[in-house]
């Protein structure tokens, strides 16, 4: 379902209006039992995706991780994988140039590490998110190339070994399939792709390699043009080892061709995964629409987990509590699988079915 490009900034973190937090909380404390900390590992989403060979991802934000014990008592149990939302990204990481602030990263990994999760590194050229200095900085082209190859080798460099993907081009096309316009595009053109590819595989040769992009789960204009794109750098050798599908639905809007659609991508060799999956309903959420929720919820995962060399699919974010999307998207929220209070809600059995081949 086509939505607006969207600036995934660190937002405000704002509760949800109470009508609607009172709607959320009624329909899924009625609707799904809740999981306690003792819960069989074996049917949390962690326990299916695990028995399966995949990723159950979520997105993570440092604030939460840092101090709220629900967090993260409900992501390392449920979860074998982590992105961090926004500490990896290169306003975050080099406000000023030359000067790194690696806090909020090294501690997401080094969480990760303690509780036996996988890290996606998120992300490495993009057009938004990017420090004043690099923006602003009216940089030559031959300047720029050199600065993006220093920040791919640093960042990829530093956590060798510790992080099983990378994002490593984020966002690269218009809705129409032509490339979108940025700094990067603009100043080097679309052979920047090859290169940040070439250079992060030289950092961390483990590493799987990404290229991830919203609107292109359907067979469409923007999915076309990125399939043309994958095909001819596969065909020069470049190191691209999979495609990210970030899938930010609106509730029954999954589309019908996401399943066939993927596995063209897989098909010429490369991995599939939902990466950014949320769901996002007009509020305050009906039960109906709670309902339909569930059902894409399973839907979406059915259809990565359904192709070839689908690698696995994550959750942008846990709680609606820290969802991006009421403050990109007015008027809509309740996204997620859980609650403002922790409560597993009936998209939470969805995803769990989605990941589950005997429910």
């Amino acid at each position: 379902m086509p939505h607006s490009p969207r600036r995934r900034r660190r937002r405000v973190l704002r509760p949800l209006p109470l009508v609607a937090v009172g709607a959320l909380v009624a329909a899924a404390a009625v609707t799904v039992p809740q999981l306690t900390p003792e819960a069989d590992a074996a049917t949390t989403l962690r326990g299916y995706a695990d028995a399966r060979g995949v990723k159950i991802g979520a997105a993570v934000a440092d604030t939460p991780l840092t101090s709220e014990s629900a967090y993260t008592t409900v992501l390392d149990r449920e979860f074998n994988s982590v992105t961090a939302e926004n500490a990896m990204k290169w306003d975050a990481l080099e406000p000023s140039r030359g000067s790194y602030n690696w806090g909020a990263a090294d501690r997401l990994v080094a969480h990760a590490s303690a509780h036996q999760q996988g890290v996606r590194g998120h992300t490495l050229a993009w057009y938004s998110q990017l420090p004043s200095w690099l923006k602003n900085g009216n940089f030559s082209a031959s300047e720029l190339n050199t600065i993006l190859k220093k920040h791919i080798d640093t960042t990829v460099g530093r956590y060798k070994g510790k992080i099983y993907a990378w994002d490593v081009i984020n966002e690269t096309f218009n809705e129409d399939g032509s490339m979108r316009g940025s700094l990067w595009q603009n100043k080097l053109g679309t052979g920047y792709i090859a290169n940040a590819l070439r250079w992060a595989h030289a950092a961390d040769p483990s590493a799987k390699l990404y290229i991830n992009d919203y609107n292109i789960e359907a067979d469409n204009a923007k999915s076309d043009g990125l399939y043309n794109l994958a095909k001819q750098l596969l065909s020069q050798g470049v190191p691209l080892h999979g495609i990210g599908f970030q899938s930010h639905f609106v509730v029954g809007g999954v589309p019908s061709s996401m399943k066939a659609n993927l596995k063209r991508f897989s098909d010429l060799g490369l991995e599939v995964s939902v990466t950014e999956l949320d769901i996002r309903i007009p509020l305050p959420a009906s039960s109906a629409e709670l309902a339909q929720q569930s059902t894409d919820y399973k839907t979406a995962t059915e259809n990565c987990l359904g192709v070839p060399r689908c690698a696995g699919i994550t959750v942008w974010g846990i709680t609606d509590k820290y969802s991006w999307v009421p403050g990109t998207f007015n008027g809509y929220g309740a996204a997620l699988p859980y609650n403002e209070s922790y409560a597993a809600k009936p998209s939470y059995t969805g995803l769990s079915n989605g990941l589950n081949p005997t429910a």
